[in-house]
């Protein structure tokens, strides 16, 4: 929000300096963010009037000018400006003059010609950035006065950085009752007298939006004069906030939102057919916009039409067709007021950013449309002429938002701020701030204007009296009370610590947005029950992520791309899945590509595979105290992993992540190489811990018995491991598979595992015999289950 300093203090008094306004502003939470002086030293500046203009006969570029400057002789001025002409008014510095940037004005020769002063551009002057020529100013200027007086300077253009449940400070008369209320003055805003009817000209108005448009107010002015001129004073103001002066009436309705805080659109009304009709757009409807932009429309848009075509996207941009031109002499007036859900992210989803978006997606006063429209009615006639219709209104009253009471207790205010605030004070505070106060036994009741959406409990109403007593009134306590650690279950692995397993693993920790980009998950196969933004801040960050990989992959590939070669990667977060409310799982992703281990000389290099990354999980699982809950499949693989490099990790029979290289396709799609292996888990099965127990140490010795096996190669080892600790039971302590074999002697699609069985008994030696059953019921268990048989 930006806006001029000598126009804030006519709306309400300040008693205080530049300074001291701009730090009141910023500590009652509507911070200045840039303040920038304005003819502060344009002493010897005058109003001049070009009177002869010849070129200079020594440079192409640069004309001798003969300048009129009040009583006295012209003066002659050597000036390269493009639009230096005869006839035209100008700012003119004289001999002796000192300009902003501490440049002195002195007579000078150019190319051998005297000159004795400059004509000056808005930029050289300090009064805005314009310097592709001189600044033209209005015909009827009285040459010879001061530019400073004739302008109104010195000024500031304050420009603030508004939170988004501020956007009552969006229009200067909201920010005013701040100010009053900081500085104990009044508003001094005078409330348009309803302008006198004179037209009869009307249009149907329907609203056919529901509650994303309630309200919508319009009257059509004839007659209009569309070679007016802009007032000096009203052009400068606009200037100062920022906006350039255009044409009459595009110039009242950006001073009306500026002064008011109300968007208002004008429409050349000889292009409209019927009625006004305020719906939302059809799928695949089109709009061609005031920036010459075709927008391609869907059903969330809320459109301004007429009874054969859209006039304007509601909130945002009106269109081309119907724009106010030169030719234009008669205009529909529009004011309305639309529900802040239905504006969020049109703008952004379009690729714009307006004046009248920024403030209809924080909140318009729906009380203002009536006034705004008088407003701007007042000041067209007065500056345009012609003739004022009736005001025509349609509203559904039931979906226009109603202010509520909210009590504020005395206790209260005293226990959070920690200081006394008299009842006097506080009364003072809410009602310069235009609410309305009732006195209780326990505090108040107030009301807050329709203005303020933001006021909806007692908190919102301390926070008021908090930021204008002051929080420099407010003493420095350091909270007393008594803090209970929480105790960390030891049925769980804390989170903090499986950070520092993968890091000590090698793993760097990487921090991802939420949000990713719907065709980087569409290239994944990411397309059902995604989470999608309403109001995203872009296209890139539309969609939660139902993955962490995809953001993941994407940092391994920033790293590739910066001669990183071997990258280990890891992330634990949240997924979000379709639901309502969305579900959110917490998740591990790792990813690694590159050399096995770091570069060293102890043994070859070796790029890393599916087994590495697989003993990291092993690791983590063994963390947990019951691996044999565990197991990995081969089968059910989602379409991101490469079909014969990946596993299924499944818990207690549920499947709960996956691991392993890559896709192919999709590696080659996202120009990663083919050694990128990934592992995505649910984090809770992940972090549950079997209670330590302590147990004796075994008093009798261990059995083993090696055994090697022929059975189908589609037999997997989790499979086989399952098998024989279900036969076994407890006396099977460890089964160690030391040996796979494959080729001549072993049939085709058949492997030969050769394994250890570890075999003990808590109450006694176990005899050869022992032993020897068990290797019996394990090879009976394999050759039913698994189409085992045992190698001779």
């Amino acid at each position: 929000m930006k806006f001029s300093e000598n126009w804030l203090r006519e709306l309400v008094e300040i008693k205080a300096d530049r300074a001291e306004l701009a730090h009141a502003l910023t500590m009652a939470g509507l911070e200045v963010e840039e303040l920038t002086p304005l003819g502060d030293d344009l002493g010897g500046v005058v109003v001049a009037e070009i009177v002869a203009a010849e070129k200079h006969p020594e440079a192409d570029r640069l004309q001798v000018c003969t300048v009129s400057a009040g009583p006295g002789e012209p003066l002659q001025i050597v000036c390269g400006a493009p639009n230096a002409r005869v006839g035209i008014k100008v700012p003119l510095a004289m001999v002796g003059a000192k300009l902003p940037g501490e440049i002195s004005i002195k007579a000078a020769k150019l190319r051998g010609v005297v000159s004795f002063g400059m004509l000056c551009s808005a930029k050289e002057l300090g009064i805005d950035a314009d310097a592709s020529g001189l600044l033209e100013l209005p015909l009827d200027a009285p040459v010879g006065q001061s530019l400073a007086g004739y302008l109104g300077l010195p000024d500031a253009s304050f420009e603030l950085k508004l939170t988004p449940n501020r956007p009552d400070c969006l229009g200067l008369v909201g920010l005013a009752h701040d100010v009053a209320a900081l500085f104990g003055s009044a508003v001094k805003v005078p409330v348009p007298a309803p302008a006198p009817v004179t037209g009869v000209a009307r249009r149907g108005i329907r609203l056919e939006a529901g509650r994303d448009a309630p309200r919508y107010l319009g009257r059509i002015v004839e007659g209009i004069d569309p070679a007016a001129r802009t007032p000096l004073w009203l052009a400068e103001r606009l200037r100062r906030a920022g906006l350039r002066p255009i044409g009459a009436v595009v110039d009242v309705a950006n001073y009306v939102m500026l002064e008011l805080g109300q968007p208002l659109h004008a429409f050349d009304n000889d292009t409209l057919e019927g009625d006004i009709v305020v719906r939302h757009a059809r799928a695949g409807e089109t709009l061609k916009l005031l920036d010459g932009n075709e927008a391609k429309l869907d059903d969330g848009f809320v459109l301004i039409a007429d009874e054969r075509k859209p006039l304007a996207v509601a909130g945002v941009m009106g269109g081309f067709d119907s724009r106010v031109t030169d030719a234009t002499h008669n205009i529909f007036l529009e004011s309305a007021h639309f529900a802040p859900a239905a504006i969020m992210g049109r703008a952004r989803k379009l690729g714009l950013h307006t004046d009248a978006s920024h403030r209809f997606e924080r909140g318009v006063d729906p009380e203002l449309p009536r006034r705004a429209l008088e407003r701007a009615t007042e000041l067209l006639l007065a500056i345009a002429g012609g003739k004022a219709g009736p005001v025509l209104v349609a509203e559904n009253l039931a979906d226009l938002p109603a202010p509520a009471a909210v009590t504020l207790r005395r206790a209260r205010l005293k226990r959070v701020l920690g200081v006394d605030v008299a009842d006097a004070e506080v009364a003072r505070i809410f009602t310069a701030l235009g609410m309305q106060v009732a006195t209780t036994a326990d505090g108040w009741q107030v009301t807050a204007p329709s203005s303020r959406f933001d006021i909806e409990r007692e908190e919102d109403l301390i926070e008021e009296v908090a930021r204008i007593f002051g929080y420099d009134n407010i003493p420095t306590a350091t909270p007393a009370g008594a803090l209970t650690l929480a105790i960390e279950p030891e049925a769980r692995i804390g989170e903090l610590a499986l950070r520092e397993q993968l890091a000590a693993r090698g793993y760097y920790e990487a921090v991802n947005l939420s949000f990713v980009a719907a065709d980087l998950l569409a290239d994944w196969g990411f397309t059902k029950r995604l989470v999608s933004l309403a109001n995203p801040l872009s296209a890139d960050l539309a969609v939660m992520r139902p993955s962490l990989l995809p953001g993941l992959i994407e940092a391994l590939r920033h790293n590739r791309a910066r001669q990183q070669e071997r990258v280990r990667l890891f992330e634990v977060a949240r997924v979000f899945g379709e639901g309502d409310p969305p579900l959110e799982t917490p998740s591990l992703a790792m990813v690694a590509c590159g050399n096995a281990r770091a570069e060293q000389w102890g043994e070859p290099a070796r790029t890393l595979d599916f087994h590495d990354l697989k003993g990291d999980l092993d690791a983590l699982i063994a963390w947990g105290g019951e691996p044999q809950r565990w197991s990995v499949h081969a089968d059910g693989l989602p379409g991101w992993l490469h079909p014969g490099r990946g596993a299924r990790v499944v818990r207690d029979g549920a499947t709960v992540g996956y691991l392993g290289a890559l896709h192919p396709q999709l590696a080659k799609m996202l120009d990663l190489a083919a050694d990128v292996h990934v592992l995505e888990l649910a984090l809770e099965p992940l972090l549950a811990r079997r209670l330590p127990q302590a147990q004796a140490v075994p008093r009798f010795p261990a059995v083993r018995r090696d055994i090697a096996v022929d059975l189908p190669e589609t037999v997997s080892w989790s499979q086989i491991e399952q098998t024989v600790r279900h036969t076994l039971g407890e006396r099977l302590k460890e089964l160690r598979l030391f040996d796979r074999y494959s080729g001549k002697g072993v049939e085709a699609g058949r492997k030969s595992l050769a394994m250890g069985l570890i075999l003990q008994d808590a109450s006694r030696t176990l005899t050869d015999d022992d032993a020897d059953r068990c290797v019996r019921e394990a090879l009976a268990a394999l050759e039913q289950s698994c189409k085992a048989k045992l190698r001779g």
